[in-house]
């Protein structure tokens, strides 16, 4: 099989669990959380960094690196493992999310769309034939299918264009995936925007298709927290229990730990690396905004609780001073502890749920991180 995945525990209460995964013969424990690589680099930290905090699986992005360096580059150098020099597992987007984020740049059809870079403005046609190729040369353990994420809010008649695309182009990537013969794992996207009747639908047609893994797109796209929350609750328990369940895209502890509540398994998103280049670093007793002046003689370690490289070695008023200095070190270790904060963060999830008291964790963290973006 390309993929296993195995629960271990089930929490009570919730539908919270804890498991593995194994693809390739690469293994990672869930829930887990994927830092992103977009360009086949975790900003600002090396593969030895991101393995010493905790980090099991990365996330690369396939637009990107079509654009550059080019999926031939990549293909010729070994993969992404031996190109980028990271030996855990890897997970490749689709691009479909850049339907998206460059609506300005790109055209939607029924066989895909028309992108223009907006590196150089060459256009760039996607389709989900096109789309395999590309995360076949990438190398990657598991790719996700070509999907159309519609923004929010949208008519109904623009969700139902995308749903429909979107199943349309799960089948015909699950077609042109198995005539590759890759023995990488193959996710489909459930969409739907926030109708809950076409979040079902979608399910329905997705899990029709049959996929090793189930993602669900489309939320965290700026219908707040709750509304996102109602649909992920909504929709999560409609994938197979025996499956992985992605949430794509999101972040914030708060919401993770709800998310693991209804279901999810695994997670991504920029926030740690992001928030960290921006003088913000998550911990044990919320955020901490480093160029606050109140930090400038702060002698005590970031989190007086984590036990990574920066807050054993430095303190908030050398990191504040490294910030308001404009040196490249202040980003660098605050995204080593940002990091290492998220995988502490899933590995406290995981033991919560295998001693029967996520539910105290997950209200503490909600408790903390309300709020947080």
């Amino acid at each position: 099989m390309a993929l296993s995945f195995s629960i271990e525990k089930s929490a009570s209460g919730c539908r919270a669990r804890t498991g593995n995964i194994v693809v390739r013969g690469r293994s990672f424990a869930t829930p887990a959380f994927m830092p992103v690589g977009t360009a086949a680099t975790v900003k600002g930290v090396t593969p030895r960094l991101c393995k010493e905090a905790g980090v099991e699986i990365l996330l690369c992005n396939t637009y990107h690196l079509h654009l550059r360096p080019g999926s031939d580059v990549v293909a010729a150098a070994g993969g992404l493992h031996s190109f980028m020099g990271w030996q855990g597992a890897i997970l490749t987007d689709s691009g479909g999310f850049q339907i998206y984020s460059l609506g300005g740049l790109v055209r939607i059809g029924d066989n895909g769309m028309l992108i223009k870079s907006h590196i150089d403005g060459t256009v760039h046609r996607f389709e989900p034939e096109t789309v395999m190729a590309i995360q076949h040369d990438l190398g990657a353990d598991i790719v996700m299918a070509f999907d159309q994420c519609a923004p929010f809010p949208s008519t109904r008649e623009k969700l139902l264009d995308a749903l429909r695309r979107t199943t349309a182009w799960a089948a015909r990537c699950k077609t042109a995936w198995n005539r590759l013969g890759s023995d990488a794992a193959l996710f489909g996207i459930v969409q739907g925007g926030m109708e809950p009747d076409l979040r079902t639908r979608s399910c329905e047609e997705i899990r029709s298709i049959g996929f090793p893994g189930y993602a669900v797109g489309g939320l965290s796209v700026g219908e707040g927290k709750e509304l996102m929350h109602d649909v992920l609750q909504h929709t999560a328990p409609l994938l197979p229990d025996d499956k992985p369940r992605y949430l794509m895209g999101v972040g914030p502890p708060d919401d993770i730990v709800r998310a693991v509540a209804a279901g999810v398994d695994m997670f991504d998103c920029v926030m740690p690396t992001r928030n960290a280049r921006n003088a913000t670093l998550f911990t044990s007793q919320g955020l901490l905004r480093l160029r606050n002046a109140a930090h400038r003689n702060d002698h005590g370690p970031p989190d007086p609780d984590c036990g990574c490289y920066t807050c054993s070695r430095f303190s908030r008023a050398y990191l504040r001073h490294l910030f308001i200095a404009g040196e490249m070190l202040g980003p660098v270790l605050a995204t080593v502890h940002n990091i290492t904060f998220y995988q502490d963060l899933m590995a406290r999830i995981r033991s919560a749920i295998r001693e029967n008291r996520f539910i105290e964790l997950e209200k503490e963290t909600v408790e903390l991180f309300r709020g947080s973006r």
